[in-house]
């Protein structure tokens, strides 16, 4: 099955480090040049070769626009809203509004600032394909992360709209939802987790592998695989959706006995 992206301008937000490396990581493997934002300067400093590194933040409008602004004029075709979050593992009510306002912001805001940025070129030339990342906290909720779930419900809100929105004009867009994905970032939820819970993070990792009917983590591979089918010709006609990469997850809070 032919995925080649060969020729194609991929943008990856927070596309530094983790996941959205791996997607970079990924493109770039299959053809595709690629452009990445990221507030952390050491990983961009470090990036492989291939990948095209700027400092954005994706919730400042402004920053936004003087980063992706010149590269949409040259155009792009694939666009991926990676840049996310955690925020607080905490009751709702020891969450402050200004850890609610900063999780949206990132995760929500960022989202449309970015898309905005690319839709009139990709309009223009009549075809083109946004790939929203959310989570599976997205379409079942969460305990104690109030904020990241309210982010996440919002993309694929958000997804669901462009989708109708843009399908006219040959645009696609579709939410991946990963869900518990291997990697550092993980690592510091189940630590957080743990600690407000008073539990081990071995305890903690064992009932996100038990809330899923395949029992697993996934790695963030199998996620940047799925950005690319999309990106692809081969995905062309699938658009709206959010696509679960998570094993299929059937509790994200399994509670103790």
């Amino acid at each position: 099955m032919d995925t080649r992206l060969d020729g194609h301008r991929a943008v990856v937000t927070a596309g530094a480090g983790g996941l959205g490396l791996h997607i970079a990581g990924t493109l770039s493997a299959a053809g595709a040049r690629v452009f990445v934002c990221d507030i952390d300067d050491t990983a961009l400093e470090g990036l492989p070769e291939g990948i095209e590194g700027s400092r954005a933040d994706v919730s400042d409008p402004d920053a936004v626009a003087a980063w992706l602004d010149p590269i949409a004029r040259e155009g792009v075709d694939l666009l991926v809203n990676n840049a996310g979050i955690a925020g607080p593992t905490r009751p709702v009510e020891e969450i402050s509004p200004g850890e609610w306002r900063r999780c949206l912001a990132v995760g929500l805001d960022g989202v449309f600032n970015c898309t905005r940025r690319v839709v009139t070129t990709m309009k223009a030339r009549r075809r083109g394909a946004i790939v929203n990342v959310a989570s599976t906290a997205g379409i079942m909720g969460m305990p104690l992360r109030a904020p990241y779930v309210a982010a996440k419900f919002g993309v694929i809100g958000l997804t669901k709209t462009l989708a109708m929105e843009l399908g006219r004009h040959g645009i696609r867009v579709n939410a991946i939802l990963p869900g518990a994905l291997t990697g550092d970032r993980m690592d510091r939820v189940v630590a957080a987790q743990a600690e407000t819970e008073n539990r081990s993070e071995a305890e903690i990792r064992s009932t996100y592998e038990s809330g899923t009917s395949m029992g697993t983590f996934v790695t963030p591979e199998e996620v940047a695989d799925l950005v690319v089918f999309l990106a692809s010709d081969r995905g062309s006609r699938i658009s709206g959706q959010a696509i679960g990469v998570d094993g299929h997850t059937e509790t994200l809070y399994p509670r103790p006995v």
